[in-house]
């Protein structure tokens, strides 16, 4: 369990939707959170996965969680069974899953090795519950240990969780945040560093994972992105995993898609029964340490051993002797360089691997030097390639290859490369004869002319288009001022930070006021990253409620002052410095009077989330309500108290109450410090919201000047 905190979505002890008792938070992530839920009405322990209150306007995070849902089809005791999608008054986005108890896979990771014989029956069952899912056309995509959960400790009990990144077969699916590769690099397979996936993807993600689980460690990727292109392409280290296990992941993590197990049902079938699985190892090559394709002989026919061709039999002084002479001295001569070359192809054909997809990575991130990966189909573009990195201290990685490619594939890579070298920010990426470019310039004029030449085709054979951005060195000032009025909807939005000539490139976006609810901080946020582009967006604003921030527009334009607002547990006589009370306690209201406020009058009041304005001062058991009568001869600092334990307040008439269910949320005590009383008469004990903004507002408009200081203060009323 994690400890909660008071921003959290939910509390513990809070009912969700009139059905769900919140129990624990269990986890936090990147972007959402998962607790512990209970139903009240059959009892059944579930799992909510809340998405963060940032996220819940962006459309790309919903349609994650909207996906994740739709695996709920999937019925197979695997995989975690999900139940529904669904919103909360406030706008809180969350989705309802089978809660499942036990260890998960990356717990026993931290624990140690796990023995083979377990790993096998893990296996077994995830294999299963993967069977299912690509019956639907539906691949995990981020398969790892924290996604595997031990139902009772059990390892035949395993259990599928997350699909979060899933995505479906069905030509054309992509990757959903950003079109990007989604998911961890210490289990992803090599083909999802290019963006390909199918359900070959989950079964490499499987063996790893198994293996990570046996050694008592992650597989080892590197530290940069060079490193971990090199490591995918080589075959994870087995040694020492017992058999079966270690024929298992063998076949499971091989590098190329098409040399693994081919569905998830094979895997079922060769845990089974190992020998009825194995491979006939005189009929078939292993690719060493490659992405590149090495030929096989096809285990139907095994290849007999080529005889060499006689030599033409020439006469003694003809020219077919020289001939046949010649050419033994030119392969001694020109030995394994003119063999692998190429230079002897027409003679003895092509010797170059083949790639399978034919992949090339070339990019430069702002203020860093470029890298390439990939393939390249000649020594001599692998060469110039190279240079071009090194002339701007990048590296290179590349490897000899031939594929299905254009004949000019290699120089109109190089032409692209070209073309947008000098721009700050750049990335190529191309799979067979299709590349995407994309980049950025602070210069327009460079924008156009590489968008007029490439926006809808590339260079060459290369098909594709390119998006240049066009980003200004400062973003103005007047854009982000322009996006703060259009979505303020609790009085002014103000960016601290802002300067006349705007925000430079790493310059951070702070925006500071209150907000009406969740969803306006959500669509604030959005746009102000929208805006942004890499710049840090800070988004310190106050979340209130309609009501309050119908007030707010209608209080008296007054500063602040020293004077105080306390809270107390009335039951326990604690102080209560968060001002969050909950269901059954009973809060105590000071306000703190500092030395120098000597004379003037007080109206406190507070407004709650239902709408309604309980007035504290003045009332009928204390209708003088001026700083002096309030003092009563006091000197220095005095609590001036406005709401009471509610043992002392029996039967005196004095203002208490105790927090029940019936409205809960934010509500705000208000202290206004005048040099006359605001209102004629005694006030109301309660009145609307709107009625006492008119009031405050008719008030303010005669006697401004009358008003010195106004203060405030949150008080939150919660389920325990």
């Amino acid at each position: 369990m994690v400890e909660s905190r008071p921003g959290d979505a939910f509390q513990p002890g809070e009912l969700l939707n009139n059905t769900y008792r919140i129990e624990a938070l269990l986890g936090r992530g990147g972007t959402s959170d998962v607790y512990k839920a209970r139903s009240e009405i059959s009892g059944r322990l579930m799992a909510l996965k809340v998405l963060k209150a940032e996220f819940t306007g962006n459309d790309d995070y919903l349609v994650l969680l909207t996906r994740e849902e739709e695996i709920r089809d999937i019925r197979h005791d695997a995989v975690v069974r999900y139940s529904e999608c669904s919103r909360t008054q406030s706008g809180q986005v969350y989705l309802l899953m089978d809660y499942v108890e036990g260890p998960g896979l990356d717990k026993r990771l931290k624990q140690g090795p796990m023995p083979a014989e377990e790993l096998l029956v893990v296996a077994r069952r995830v294999a299963e519950g993967l069977n299912a899912a690509h019956k639907r056309n539906i691949v995990h995509r981020d398969l790892s240990p924290d996604n595997i959960i031990l139902k009772g400790g059990d390892p035949a009990q395993a259990v599928i969780i997350d699909f979060g990144i899933a995505k479906d077969t069905n030509p054309g699916a992509e990757t959903i945040v950003g079109n990007e590769f989604a998911g961890k690099y210490a289990y992803a397979a090599p083909e999802q560093l290019s963006g390909q996936t199918d359900q070959r993807t989950d079964i490499y993600s499987l063996g790893a994972l198994l293996l990570a689980n046996f050694r008592g460690r992650p597989p080892d990727v590197g530290r940069n992105p060079l490193e971990v292109v090199q490591k995918k392409s080589e075959r994870l280290d087995t040694n020492g995993v017992p058999e079966p296990l270690k024929a298992l992941i063998d076949r499971m993590t091989a590098p190329l898609p098409a040399d693994r197990f081919q569905t998830a049902a094979d895997v079922v079938a060769f845990i089974d029964d190992p020998q009825a699985g194995s491979l006939d190892s005189d009929a078939t090559v292993i690719a060493p340490l490659t992405r590149a394709r090495i030929e096989t002989v096809p285990p139907a026919r095994k290849a007999e051993p080529a005889k060499a061709a006689p030599l033409p039999v020439a006469k003694s002084g003809g020219k077919g002797g020289l001939v046949a002479g010649l050419l033994v001295v030119l392969i001694a001569a020109g030995g394994a360089g003119a063999w692998f070359s190429g230079a002897l192809d027409g003679i003895v054909g092509d010797k170059r691997p083949v790639a399978d997809p034919y992949t090339l990575l070339v990019a430069r991130a702002e203020g860093k030097a470029p890298s390439a990966v990939g393939n390249m189909p000649s020594e001599a573009l692998i060469q110039r390639l190279t240079e071009l990195m090194h002339a701007q201290n990048g590296e290179a990685q590349l490897t000899l290859a031939r594929g299905e490619i254009a004949p000019s594939w290699g120089e109109d890579v190089i032409a692209t490369i070209e073309a947008i070298d000098d721009l700050p920010e750049w990335k190529l990426s191309v799979s067979g004869n299709r590349g995407h470019v994309t980049g950025k310039t602070t210069d327009e004029a460079v924008q156009k002319q590489l968008m007029a030449s490439m926006a809808t085709d590339l260079p060459g054979a290369l098909e594709g288009n390119a998006e240049i951005a066009f980003q200004p060195l400062f973003l103005p000032t007047a854009k982000v001022a322009g996006l703060l009025a259009q979505v303020a909807d609790c009085g002014q939005l103000t960016a601290p930070g802002a300067t006349a000539v705007g925000y430079g490139p790493d310059a951070r976006i702070v925006v500071s006021g209150r907000v009406a609810d969740t969803a306006t901080r959500v669509k604030l946020f959005d746009g102000l990253t929208a805006l942004a582009d890499k710049r840090q967006v800070v988004v310190d604003v106050e979340v209130l409620n309609p009501t309050l921030c119908l007030i707010e527009s209608h209080l008296p334009k007054a500063p602040s002052s020293d004077i105080g607002i306390a809270f107390t547990v009335g039951d326990r006589n604690e102080p209560n410095p968060s001002g969050r009370f909950f269901v059954g306690e009973n809060p105590v209201i000071d306000v703190v009077l500092p030395p120098d406020v000597t004379d003037g009058y007080l109206t406190v009041s507070v407004i709650d989330v239902s709408g309604n304005v309980l007035h504290m001062l003045p009332i009928l058991s204390q209708l003088d309500n001026s700083v002096a009568a309030l003092r009563d001869g006091q000197a220095g600092q005095v609590r001036v108290r406005v709401a009471f334990p509610l043992a002392e307040a029996a039967g005196t008439g004095k203002l208490a109450f105790r927090v029940d269910d019936s409205v809960l949320g934010k509500s705000k005590v208000i202290v206004i410090h005048s040099t006359e009383p605001l209102f004629d008469g005694q006030l109301p004990s309660s009145e609307s919201a709107q009625s006492y903004a008119e009031a405050l507002q008719t008030f303010a408009s005669k006697n401004e000047a009358a008003i010195l200081s106004l203060d405030s203060r949150i008080l939150t009323t919660a389920k325990n």
